[in-house]
């Protein structure tokens, strides 16, 4: 099987996963919030506002992950719209343990794909320090030429190619290092 292959396999299955979970997710939310005396609609809005926020949540935590801002109040967050989603979906489950766990099952699936999916997150280059030594770095020396006498000479400035930071390597890649002049 190509990598190309694979990847549409584990597409497929995520977006088969995430549907039925969602679905379940969000039945089971509208139908607590309408049994506990809320519209139909509004029944649809908790659904939508505790399962996306879910989603969304665990979007920022990557987002501010990988600039280095804190996730203390965003995780914190993440893990409280999921307790709601899966308390929501373990309510309406029959009473016993083998109910709940079954009416847990598709949310914790989704959250945990959610985890392996947002985990891939591209690492993040260590930031170049302005007094790094200049190893890669390379000056052309300068031509010898005869003076001339009534010229004065000028020196003539080196030029020094960019140091560009290292690129990030995700594991389990091949990558190519050299030197590009």
């Amino acid at each position: 099987m190509t990598e190309r292959t694979e990847s549409a396999v584990r597409l497929v299955i995520l977006l088969a996963i995430a549907a039925m979970a969602g679905a379940a997710a969000f039945t089971h939310v509208h139908d607590l919030s309408v049994a506990h005396g809320q519209p139909n609609w509004i029944g649809w809005a908790n659904a939508v506002a505790v399962e996306l926020m879910t989603i969304y949540l665990g979007l920022e935590l990557r987002a501010r992950r990988r600039v280095g801002r804190p996730v203390g109040l965003v995780g914190s967050l993440l893990v409280a719209f999921a307790l709601l989603s899966l308390a929501a979906q373990v309510a309406e489950a029959e009473s016993s343990v083998w109910g709940w766990v079954v009416a847990a099952v598709p949310s914790l699936a989704f959250l945990a794909l959610v985890k392996v999916v947002l985990s891939n997150a591209p690492i993040t280059p260590p930031a170049v320090e302005p007094d790094q030594p200049d190893a890669y770095r390379y000056e052309e020396p300068a031509e010898a030429t005869e003076v001339d006498p009534v010229r004065p000479t000028v020196p003539v400035p080196s030029v020094v190619p960019a140091v560009l930071p290292p690129r990030a390597v995700q594991p389990n890649r091949p990558h190519v290092v050299g030197i590009i002049r």
